[in-house]
């Protein structure tokens, strides 16, 4: 298969993921399980929230006519509640019990739907002990939204952690230390640890979440003028901040971006106050993305209960190269004697084919060092597992069972899936306030063609995580539907996309 060249896969990439950017909708039946919003690319910001009925038709299934008929129920104050809950992150989990109101409509049936879209910023989670790697493009540098370190969920960072380490999901700080330490800088590594941020829940392991975005070097917000764009020059947008809802500017470059990033002498100062075509938006979105669609790097010092986390905002993981050993004397040295530090040629063999295994084509992985620990292959050396991996493009989410998943594409595109499991493989996806005995087996999971039969060649489609739909692979354990996909122009190839 020829290699694409990096201009050619970020459009290629945008085209596919623009649902990425779309208001995405989760509809949830039965409303004592889970109610799951997720994105792919970003973070979340909650437009709307319905929990109560707004028609016959939507979750009737086996319901009698007598619980459909009022069609004007729904509780006050729904929105507010999950705004709180679930804007900023990339996956938020709720169930009806977070309302905490009285029952709107008693006798009628109801379900939770909430619309909500996924605001362009690159999020990281980094598990306790580990290292986060900030980085963006030539030219361009980073402005971090926001950071919180702590717990707030009992589904990440988790593997392998005592229980008495999770269970505290209120200790949640947030921090200015990363964006003091990362503003302004192509890239930059923090470490999450207590020594940098301090411990806000003495017992509890912890992670480091923050959410960034790369921008131009020379930002000019003071001049606006609406004037067209030539090729080659920076365009300033107008953008709300996520986390705080304040304005800030960013710079979006039309052209090569690392030639035109930075203003040169005599170009002008160009900010755009009329709005923006859908266009210019998917390919700010993608210049925004860019960081990534690229290689991405995590770094956990060995300790046999750390947690190494490999996360992608857009698509799903592909483990191109993994280290457990020493490859230089500073990583993972602080507080190490330099005998422990001196051997930088230290390996072992197979590491990445155990981490290609595990977290190919996953969207998040978690594992212990312990996992790779096959042998010593230095002792006495101090070790890391530093694993370096890409996000294949693909639209990737999970529908909890009593759910309805939602597949679209824009106008003109078809969708295609690229596979589909339905069951458990983790104790991470779909636990909200769910017993652990419905969680804990998690080698319940089988491929199913139903999705690809009933989507393929639409450009939506609608169905149920359920047992009537794809049977039941485990009784007894709470399951969800996983799906990747692409949304693609039906006959047009790769090299007319280009060239348009």
């Amino acid at each position: 298969m020829p290699c694409l060249c990096t201009t050619l896969v970020l459009a290629a990439t945008c085209v596919l993921l623009s649902p990425g950017v779309a208001t995405e909708t989760v509809v949830t039946c039965n409303v004592a399980t889970v109610h799951r919003l997720s994105c792919d690319i970003g973070v979340i910001s909650v437009q709307t929230v319905m929990y109560g009925r707004e028609d016959k038709e939507t979750c009737s299934e086996e319901r009698p006519l007598s619980e459909l008929a009022n069609t004007e129920c729904s509780q006050e104050g729904t929105a507010d509640v999950l705004k709180k809950r679930c804007d900023g992150k990339r996956v938020c989990e709720v169930s009806v019990n977070v309302f905490g109101t009285p029952d709107p409509c008693a006798g009628t049936s109801k379900y939770i739907q909430t619309k909500y879209t996924c605001l362009p910023a690159i999020h990281h989670v980094t598990c306790e002990h580990s290292l986060a790697h900030l980085h963006c493009d030539v030219g361009q540098v980073i402005s971090v939204y926001g950071a919180t370190y702590g717990r707030y969920d009992q589904t990440t960072c988790i593997y392998k952690r005592p229980a008495s380490q999770i269970q505290n999901i209120d200790c949640s700080l947030h921090t200015s230390s990363v964006s003091d330490s990362c503003n302004g800088e192509n890239s930059c590594t923090i470490k999450a640890s207590n020594s940098v941020f301090g411990d806000p829940c003495i017992g509890t392991y912890k992670y480091l979440e923050l959410a960034y975005i790369c921008e131009c070097k020379s930002i000019y917000p003071s001049r606006e003028v609406s004037e067209p764009v030539a090729q080659g020059q920076a365009i300033v947008l107008k953008q709300r901040h996520p986390l705080t809802q304040q304005y800030k500017y960013r710079c979006v470059c039309s052209g090569n971006h690392q030639s035109h990033c930075a203003h040169q002498p005599g170009s002008p100062k160009i900010m755009l106050s009329f709005r923006l075509s859908t266009s210019l938006l998917l390919a700010a979105t993608c210049s925004l993305m860019t960081a990534v669609v690229s290689t991405e790097r995590v770094t956990t010092c060995s300790n046999s209960r750390n947690v190494q986390r490999l996360s992608c905002d857009i698509g799903v993981i592909s483990v191109q190269a993994a280290l457990y050993g020493r490859a230089d004397n500073e990583t993972c040295g602080e507080g190490r004697p330099q005998s422990q530090l001196a051997n930088t040629e230290c390996s072992q063999e197979g590491t990445v084919d155990v981490l290609k295994n595990r977290c190919d084509g996953k969207r998040d992985c978690e594992l212990n060092v312990n996992v790779v620990q096959t042998s010593n292959p230095c002792p006495g050396t101090t070790k890391y597992l530093e694993t370096t991996y890409t996000c294949f493009p693909a639209i990737h989410f999970a529908t909890c069972e009593g759910s309805l998943a939602n597949l679209q594409c824009d106008e003109g595109q078809v969708i295609v899936v690229y596979g589909a499991d339905y069951g458990r493989r983790d104790k991470t996806t779909c636990v909200y306030k769910r017993p652990a005995s419905q969680i804990n087996n998690v080698t319940c999971s089988s491929p199913t063609g139903k999705v690809a039969d009933s989507c393929n060649g639409n450009n939506s489609c609608t169905i149920r995580a359920s047992n009537s739909v794809f049977g039941d692979p485990c009784s007894g354990t709470y399951k969800y539907l996983e799906v990747a996909y692409i949304c693609e122009y039906p006959g047009v190839t790769p090299q007319q996309l280009a060239e348009h």
